[in-house]
Formats: C-alpha cells, sequence, structure tokens
C-alpha cells in the first residue's frame, strides 16, 4: 500500500484490501486518470472486460477517444441507464428502504468476498470530496485499474483533489467498483448495496453505470450525513435571474423527475418570429403566443444536487441559502436531436476546455462526438438516457458562490383536462402557497403524465402511462435516502420554517387545463416572479384557488406590458374545461394526497407535521393552511 494511503484512518477491512493489492494507483492529476480511462498504452480505443466465473471473459463497456473526449458505451442495454430498484441496505442502521438480506441473505459475506476480489486485482484509489470541494466531506473511491473512466466520471463530478491537498483524514464516505458480482451473485441484475455506520457510508457497486453510483450514490452519502448533524441536501436545480432593470430573484426548482429542473436554468423557447408560444388548445388547436421584447439574463447556480448545509445559512435573513452540492453536472441530453437546438450546450460540449465523458453517445476514434447522436438500443430506437459530464467552469454564466433563494418553485407534470376527459391536469399557470402546502407537495411529489423518467419501475411507468401518478417520495431525494420518510419528512418541514422569508409557488409542464404548454407556463412564471422583485406578490393579486391545495391563484399577470389571458391562471374558466370537469381533477389530486400521506402518520412525525397533514385528510380549506404557516407578503 502507497505511504500516502498509510496516513488515512481506514476502515481495518479496507486497510486490508490495500495492503494485499496487486498495484495501486494513485493519479496526480485529472489528466493522468483521463489517460488510464484508455488503458496503460495510450491507445485510441479499449474495452473493459472482465473474467467471469463459469463464463469466461465478458465485455461490460468500451471507451473511444474522440476530438472531444471520450465515449464510453455498454453492450448491454439494461446498463446504459439506472435500474429504480438498485439500492439495497447491507446495515441494520434505520431505513425504510430495501434490505440486502431479504434477497440475498447477509451482506459481511458478500462484502468480505469483494474486498477479497478488489485486493486481487491492479486498483486505481482517487480521494474526492462528498458534497463538492468545499463544503464536502473528504472520501474515497476504490475501482479496478481497467475502469479508470469510472473513477474519471466520479471526480468529474465531485471535483478533483489529491491526497496533499487533504491532508491525512478519516473517509466519510466510500465508493467499491466490483462488476462482475452483477454475473456472478445477483443474475445479472444492478446492484447498488449500502454499508452505514455512524461515521462512515460505504457503497457497493455492482455494476460499471455511473449514475447509480459515482452520482446518485454520492447524493445518498449527503443525505445520510445530513440525517446525522440535521440538514438537507435538495434534490433541486437553483437559477439568479436578472431582469432588464438589473433586478436579482433567485429561484430554487424542485419537483419529481421530469418536473421541469433542468428546464428552469434554461433559456425562454420563441417562435421564428420572435413571439413565445404560450400553449396549444388540444381542442380546437388555437395557438396562444405573446411578445416578449426582452427576457431576464440566467446565472445557473446548482443543477440538481443543492446543498442546504449549515455553513452556507445567515438565519437573520429569513431565507434558505443554496451552493453546488457538485463541481460537474450530469447532463441528459435525450432532448438534443440536431444541432443548433441549444447553442451554448452545443458548444461547452464540442469545443470544452478540456476533453469530457460521454455515454450512450456514438463515438469514433479522433473525430468528434456529437450530443445528438445517441446509441441505438437493441430495438434500434435511440437510448433515452445519453448523458455529458461537464464541469462546472464549462457552463456559460455559473454563479460560484453561495445564493439566499428567494422562491422555491415546485414543478409537476399535468396532462390534458377537458370537460369531455376531465384528469387532474387543472393547476394553473402558476400558484402561490404557504409553508404548509409547500411542505405536502414535497412529501408526495406526484409524478405523472408520461412522465419520460428512467426512474421509474415498470408497475410506476404502466400507472403513469395510464393517465395517473405515483409519488416520488420526500421531496424528489426519496429515491436516493437510505433513511427514514417520516425522519426526511421532519428535516424537510424543519428547513421551511427556518426560512420564513423565502416564498413558494407551484407551476405545471405540459399542459395546463386544454392547452398544451410545454415548459411555457413555468419560464413565464419564472419572468413574472424576477420582475415583482425576489418574487414578490402583492396581497390584492391573489384569489383563493378552486382547489385548496392549489393555495393561491393569481388574480391576473402582466408581463412587459402584456396581460396574460386570466384562463390560464384559472382553468376552471377555460371553455373547454369548465367548473366540473375541474372540480374532478381537484378531487383526483385530492384523493391522491390522502393515499399518500397517511404513512407519515407516525409517532416519530412533527407536531406541526401531523397538523398539516390532518388538515389536508379532514378537507380542510386554504384558511386552515394559513392558520398554521402564515403566508409572508411583507
Amino acid at each position: 500500500m502507497d505511504d500516502v494511503l498509510r496516513k488515512l484512518t481506514l476502515p481495518s477491512d479496507l486497510a486490508g484490501c490495500l495492503e494485499a493489492a496487486r498495484s495501486i494507483t494513485i493519479p496526480a492529476s485529472r489528466a493522468e486518470l483521463y489517460e488510464l480511462s484508455l488503458g496503460t498504452d495510450g491507445a485510441d480505443t479499449f474495452d473493459v472486460v472482465f473474467d467471469v466465473p463459469g463464463r469466461g471473459p465478458v465485455k461490460e463497456a468500451d471507451v473511444v477517444r474522440c476530438r472531444n473526449g471520450i465515449a464510453v458505451n455498454y453492450p448491454d442495454d439494461y446498463i446504459r441507464r439506472r435500474d429504480p430498484d438498485c439500492m439495497r441496505i447491507g446495515d441494520e442502521l434505520p431505513s425504510d428502504k430495501p434490505r440486502f438480506a431479504a434477497d440475498h441473505g447477509p451482506f459481511a459475506p458478500v462484502k468480505a468476498e469483494t474486498l477479497e476480489w478488489l485486493s486481487r486485482q491492479d486498483l486505481v484509489v482517487v480521494p474526492f470530496k462528498a458534497g463538492g470541494p468545499r463544503y464536502g466531506s473528504p472520501s474515497l473511491a476504490v475501482v479496478p485499474k481497467n475502469t479508470a473512466f469510472f473513477a474519471t466520471a466520479l471526480v468529474d463530478l465531485q471535483g478533483f483533489v489529491t491526497f496533499d491537498e487533504l491532508g491525512p483524514f478519516a473517509p466519510r464516505s466510500v465508493v467499491y467498483l466490483a462488476p462482475p458480482f452483477r454475473h456472478t451473485h445477483f443474475g445479472g441484475r444492478q446492484v447498488v448495496v449500502h454499508d452505514r455506520t455512524e461515521t462512515l457510508h460505504e457503497i457497493f457497486a455492482y455494476n460499471l453505470y455511473p449514475g447509480p453510483s459515482a452520482k446518485k450514490g454520492v447524493f445518498s452519502a449527503l443525505l445520510d450525513i445530513g440525517t446525522h448533524e440535521g440538514w438537507l441536501t435538495a434534490h433541486a436545480s437553483s437559477v439568479r435571474v436578472t431582469t432588464p432593470y438589473e433586478n436579482e430573484t433567485v429561484i430554487m426548482h424542485e419537483g419529481a423527475s421530469g418536473g421541469g429542473k433542468s428546464e428552469m436554468c434554461q433559456d425562454l423557447r420563441r417562435e421564428e418570429d420572435g413571439r413565445v408560444l404560450v400553449g396549444t388548445n388540444v381542442v380546437t388547436g388555437e395557438p396562444y403566443a405573446i411578445t416578449l421584447s426582452e427576457t431576464s439574463r440566467l446565472e445557473p447556480v446548482t443543477d440538481d444536487m443543492t446543498l442546504c448545509h449549515p455553513a452556507l445559512q445567515r438565519p437573520s435573513s429569513g431565507k434558505m441559502a443554496v451552493a453546488d452540492a457538485e463541481d460537474g453536472w450530469f447532463v441528459r441530453v435525450d432532448n438534443l436531436t440536431r444541432y443548433g437546438e441549444d447553442p451554448h450546450l452545443e458548444k461547452a460540449i464540442i469545443h470544452p476546455d478540456e476533453p469530457l465523458i460521454f455515454l450512450n453517445i456514438e463515438g469514433h476514434a479522433g473525430a468528434t462526438a456529437l450530443p445528438w447522436e445517441h446509441v441505438l438500443d437493441a430495438d434500434g430506437k435511440p437510448c433515452s438516457n445519453p448523458r455529458v459530464i461537464i464541469p462546472r467552469n464549462q457552463i456559460k454564466g455559473i454563479v460560484d458562490e453561495p445564493q439566499e433563494v428567494d422562491v422555491r418553485t415546485f414543478g409537476v407534470r399535468m396532462p390534458a383536462c377537458t370537460a369531455a376527459q376531465p384528469t387532474y391536469g387543472v393547476m394553473g399557470l402558476m400558484h402561490v402557497i404557504p409553508p404548509a402546502l409547500a411542505w405536502l407537495w414535497r412529501l408526495v411529489t406526484p409524478r405523472g403524465d408520461k412522465n419520460p423518467s428512467i426512474a421509474a419501475t415498470a408497475a410506476e411507468a404502466d400507472v403513469i402511462a395510464h393517465g395517473g401518478m405515483v409519488a416520488e417520495g420526500v421531496g424528489s431525494f426519496w429515491p436516493f435516502s437510505t433513511n427514514t420518510k417520516v425522519g426526511a419528512a421532519n428535516l424537510l418541514l424543519e428547513q421551511i420554517l427556518a426560512a420564513p422569508k423565502t416564498r413558494y409557488v407551484l407551476t405545471p409542464n405540459q399542459h395546463v387545463g386544454a392547452y398544451k404548454v410545454g415548459f411555457a407556463a413555468e419560464w413565464l412564471a419564472r419572468e413574472y416572479l424576477a420582475r415583482r422583485g425576489q418574487g414578490h406578490v402583492r396581497p390584492e393579486s391573489l384569489v383563493p384557488s378552486r382547489c385548496p391545495l392549489f393555495g393561491f391563484a393569481l388574480r391576473d399577470m402582466k408581463i412587459d406590458g402584456q396581460q396574460v389571458r386570466p384562463s390560464l391562471l384559472r382553468p376552471e374558466l377555460q371553455s373547454k374545461v369548465g367548473t366540473a370537469a375541474y372540480d374532478a381533477g381537484a378531487g383526483i389530486i385530492t384523493a391522491f394526497f390522502k393515499s399518500e400521506l397517511q404513512q407519515f402518520l407516525t409517532p416519530e412525525l412533527d407536531p406541526l407535521g401531523r397538523q398539516i397533514i390532518e388538515v389536508c385528510l379532514n378537507d380542510g380549506t386554504l384558511a386552515d393552511y394559513l392558520a398554521l404557516t402564515p403566508l409572508d407578503v411583507e
């Protein structure tokens, strides 16, 4: 074992593994690690192959050197995306997630076997800081040398650091990679095991796609650390919006997968004539567009994992402060199908300052990897999960300093609702809600309307495809949490109550009543809130929504001198919807909330949380929610 590793305070079994390892490479730079991704011979192509007992050599991935990075592709379609059922808990600490022992027996023997297998490999060991370079916790990754691309992906996401920069430390989390175990122990399935103690979170990844381990596995570790220390990492994007008059508003956007987190940081889309298409009536085919002479400037703050660390908070401000929990962004580019659809992103990908990592994107030696050339799955269709890892410092206009959040928006995918076919798609273009309702929406986090999410089980996908909703869980970070739902609910309520000056807004995407809107509602809400000055909306501009779960609707909305149709603010006013269809849709949402909220009524739930849930279960009014958590209107 290298002397630098002997200076660390390591678990005894990990120390023994490293002492026995055939060789250990500790890259001195990101460039060295990048080159290792193509093997030790400096070739332009490299196959990641393992000898699997009983099967012989198995190719898990191929790596190709392109002009702008390396393209990593997997022969097995199944490994090209995260299996939503891959998480298993290997310890006995409190958790509501499936236990490894229930499916495979005790984890301890498999853990010992994993470390023994790693001890017979040539290894790459890299340090990183889980939670980003500035506020993160020192951690380690231990991977076979022939999977160096995986380690490169991890440090591109978390930030490259050296052992010299960190000094001696006890790792707070460790990521281990052992791809052959997928075949020898788990029938070919993806399995990621989380083995926790009070001071260490170990992640055993038994598949080579970095999504559930190098990305979301580290998210799990952050959530676990926060559980012990009393804070959360949000599953959210955030952006600083500067109006044409130089007024700044910071918006943080949450929601289930497909809820518009990526879109919150994207420019508003215009038609060829420069107008903004707000929506198209699905019954009449009538388009509705407005003209905006100038829109606000967008400066991204966070993309996916949003750190709400205690060191960032300034209680006297009354607002929650955030920073990026990552040093690179795991960008999904399935929406790019041809040149010119997102010029800024395309420029960052095609002409990067340093070579990038591409996943599920076609790569040819010496050629440029293009973000719209998605590898084909076995059915001949483009892979739905093409990814590029882009360092933050290559994102145009990125904000590096922590920011205080003025408005927390929450996005929900909505189906079309008409009088002839009532659905739950009755949310108006924007709703202002009190903290109690903001908490309820985050407890349930509805996912629906044919969501493109890759994080859905077959049963969930079937429900959504047939017009139903499923709950993504607390704060939409629940799929990655290793802890308990009620514990997460309490932390989330505590976080909301600690920031009384941060405002809360609901915004739909895809449809508003009978109008197909895509993400235009979210973009217009962003523009409106920024122009109101840090999301301030006067009380006289608000009217109680017909559905209490929607809080307040806007009485009117004017942007750049143009009035938005009132029927988009209150869909019950649409001629093709009406009050009967609206009430039917509101009933669907209310019933769904009631069914999902019952599980939180345990003795461990915060007393105020219990009161808020009981208001919903008892068909309470907006006034009942306001009595528990008043709306800040100053």
